[in-house]
């Protein structure tokens, strides 16, 4: 019997959305305010799902103190109240879209996790604009 768990989290941080390629016009006229030169912020929230068989043994497809852990580590300390722009060797060249920063959590946490089991993460960037990434 195959089953998804859940756990919420969240981090709050900053942000610019531009190409370095491009002048600051085309930019405000691609992501417009979230362009800003000096950055604006976000309160993301953040829902991974891992499903898996239930373990007969423990009855979990995963510790869900363990994956709390694994979130705070991998995901917690290194985002919040930082500049993904600047502080994040991930986004030095990467533009910090909310769909680019779903797939960068998903590799971190993914590496982390037993093959067998499957992952998803949802990121909220705003109560109404959200993403979903599962590897596909």
């Amino acid at each position: 019997m195959r089953l998804t768990v859940h756990r919420k989290a969240h981090f709050n941080a900053a942000h610019r959305l531009y190409r370095k390629d491009w002048d600051q016009a085309k930019n405000e006229a691609v992501f417009g305010k979230c362009s800003n030169p000096h950055y604006h912020g976000h309160n993301y929230e953040l829902v991974v799902s891992v499903k898996g068989e239930i373990d007969e043994e423990t009855g979990f497809v995963m510790d869900l103190k363990l994956l709390k852990e694994l979130i705070y580590e991998e995901v917690e300390v290194p985002f919040d109240h930082k500049n993904l722009n600047e502080e994040l060797p991930e986004f030095k060249n990467l533009n910090p879209t909310a769909e680019n920063i779903a797939v960068v959590i998903w590799n971190k946490l993914r590496s982390k996790l037993k093959p067998e089991l499957k992952l998803e993460v949802t990121l909220y960037e705003t109560p109404r604009n959200f993403v979903t990434y599962n590897g596909e």
